[in-house]
């Protein structure tokens, strides 16, 4: 079955999204998670359980939320104005915003599993060769991290790509601009089109099972005895 146009622009979509939300999470989760595995603050426990709260959290709630914070009235949406960004509700940017947020712990935890892993001793050693912090940080910590790294960046396209409260709340659904392939399934259920729906839904489990089987592979491989 041909996919119509405003399906094809739904995917675009929704793969346009993911890999902004990706991209960033890769840079702001990196460091957070780097802080979290070496801090000995005592605000660490409440920071990481904020960063795990999506999980638990409801998506309309935290759909909700943004939606207020970043609207006219909120403190959010009257920076972003100040700035002249305009308001993010209902528009690309704040799918982007929404995504980043939602997708944090998916970054977040398993970078921060690697870097716990690593432990203290290779970067003591590289200290006692007088690396400095940013060089440690770059040339042994983060080669070191990679599975957590492609981890991260596997869970967080993933679940960018199968959200849908939070993306419904702060989006809404406009073909083109924020009607992302959930969205479109949902449409197609309401509409009483369970045909088109079948293939867009298919489609999002086949790429879910394929995306979490090459992470398994890629585990196990790296993980097996030479």
């Amino acid at each position: 079955m041909d996919l119509s146009a405003v399906d094809n622009s739904a995917i675009w979509l929704t793969l346009k999204l993911a890999l902004y939300t990706t991209l960033t999470l890769l840079v702001v989760a990196t460091p957070l998670a780097w802080w979290l595995a070496n801090t000995r603050s005592r605000i660490r426990h409440g920071v990481s359980a904020l960063v795990a709260m999506p999980l638990v959290l409801p998506p309309t709630v935290l759909g909700f939320y943004l939606l207020v914070m970043l609207g006219p009235q909120g403190t959010l949406g009257q920076l972003t104005q100040t700035l002249g960004l305009g308001l993010l509700p209902f528009t690309f940017g704040g799918l982007v915003v929404a995504s980043v947020i939602y997708s944090l712990p998916f970054a977040v935890q398993p970078i921060h599993g690697a870097f716990e892993q690593l432990g203290r001793r290779p970067m003591e050693a590289a200290a006692t060769l007088r690396a400095s912090p940013i060089d440690r940080f770059f040339s042994i910590a983060l080669p070191m991290a990679r599975p957590g790294l492609l981890t991260a960046t596997v869970l967080t396209f993933a679940h960018t790509v199968g959200e849908f409260g939070v993306v419904l709340m702060l989006g809404g659904n406009i073909d083109g601009e924020t009607r992302v392939l959930s969205v479109a399934i949902y449409d197609h259920v309401e509409s009483l089109e369970y045909s088109q729906a079948h293939v867009l839904s298919i489609g999002l489990i086949v790429f879910s099972f394929s995306a979490l089987l090459l992470l398994q592979l890629y585990s196990k491989r790296k993980w097996q005895p030479v």
